[in-house]
């Protein structure tokens, strides 16, 4: 299992985790109870979890590509098929407001 905490603007919007029935992304209480912002139009506010069998669109979406998505293969020995593994190496300072850390 792999987890990343999901920061919207520098405050922890939510946890994205990766196990054998696919990903999950949840909304932290805190962040939720504040009535902050979504992280994306396609993960509304709400305190249900979120499921999936693959990454969903939003953070594949934050994956870089090309040229970039090399140098985190070559540096960082990921395959660009894990994809969960690429979000927690490369996705730590996105452009925009959205950035994602590992979870130990």
């Amino acid at each position: 299992m792999r987890k990343a905490k999901v920061l919207y603007q520098d405050e922890w919007a939510g946890t994205l985790t990766e196990d054998e029935e696919g990903y999950h992304f949840q909304y932290e209480y805190e962040y939720f109870a504040k009535g902050r912002a979504p992280i994306s139009l396609t993960l509304q506010l709400q305190q249900e979890p979120f499921h999936s069998n693959i990454l969903f669109p939003f953070f594949d979406g934050l994956i870089p590509e090309g040229w970039i998505l090399d140098i985190v293969e070559k540096n960082w020995k990921v395959s660009e098929k894990d994809r969960m593994g690429v979000l927690l190496v490369a996705c730590k300072d996105c452009i925009g407001a959205v950035s994602i850390e590992p979870l130990i």
